[in-house]
């Protein structure tokens, strides 16, 4: 069964630690996890490819208790039967959660979300972007209604952690929607990436994004002098 809830604070910011090596990681989490308002750190293909999933998840947990999540870009897109062992590699490496962006179809988002919840990881799913021409409306390749299927197959199957564009306040505010209609009030958490350097403004966001709801931000705190200041900054944005 999926974990009821991956962060215990109902709002926070989740740091996406999108630097290149583990001494910029270890450094981000030692100046970042003792800041009221981190609620976890979200992780890519660029640490992973270069030290192993269990490599950078020992980092984060020699050093925090606070969940690690893979975001492999984009998990839930290959086929059906490898969802088992992105899965079982990820437990192993005692991953607390996974995105998944399931462009690969109903079945393999199926099969991933019940793989994953096998193995006790916790489901973030998404389907919606935060960059330009990514929906066919804005000249891009994805139908526009493909996000709402996506995210119906998920409730179906247990999902109540979602990804959201946070930069787009209008679909955020369309997306909580169906999962208020599907799922009921605060029975669901969002989790929205694309603030400051994408264009997001946090507060603008928390208007719409209801109760339970985690901003993703990333350089405004690794590229920061001062890690740990703009951590506080960014954090609290978060309540406001």
């Amino acid at each position: 069964m999926e974990k009821l809830r991956l962060i215990e604070e109902n709002k926070s910011v989740i740091v996406a630690c999108d630097v290149p090596t583990l001494t910029e990681l270890e450094k981000l989490v030692d100046e970042t996890c003792f800041v009221p308002g981190i609620g976890g750190y979200k992780f890519g293909f660029e640490l992973v490819d270069n030290y192993t999933l269990k490599g950078v998840m020992n980092t984060i947990s020699e050093r925090t208790e606070l969940p690690g999540i893979y975001d492999k870009q984009k998990g839930g897109t290959d086929i059906p039967k490898l969802g088992e062992r992105f899965a079982r590699n990820s437990a192993k490496a005692k991953v607390d959660a996974v995105i998944l962006f399931p462009f690969g179809g109903r079945v393999t988002e199926v099969e991933w979300i019940k793989a994953c919840q096998k193995e006790n990881l916790t489901v973030l799913l998404g389907l919606d972007m935060t960059q330009e021409g990514f929906l066919v409306s804005d000249g891009g390749f994805v139908a526009d209604d493909a996000p709402e299927r996506a995210f119906k197959i998920a409730i179906e199957n247990g999902v109540c952690d979602f990804v959201v564009p946070g930069n787009r306040p209008a679909s955020v505010r369309k997306y909580r929607q169906q999962f208020v209609d599907g799922l009921g009030e605060d029975n669901f958490t969002l989790y929205a990436p694309g603030f400051i350097g994408q264009g997001g403004v946090i507060t603008e966001t928390g208007k719409v994004a209801g109760k339970n709801w985690h901003a993703i931000v990333g350089s405004a705190i690794y590229k920061a002098d001062d890690m740990e200041t703009a951590a506080r900054e960014v954090t609290s944005q978060i309540y406001k």
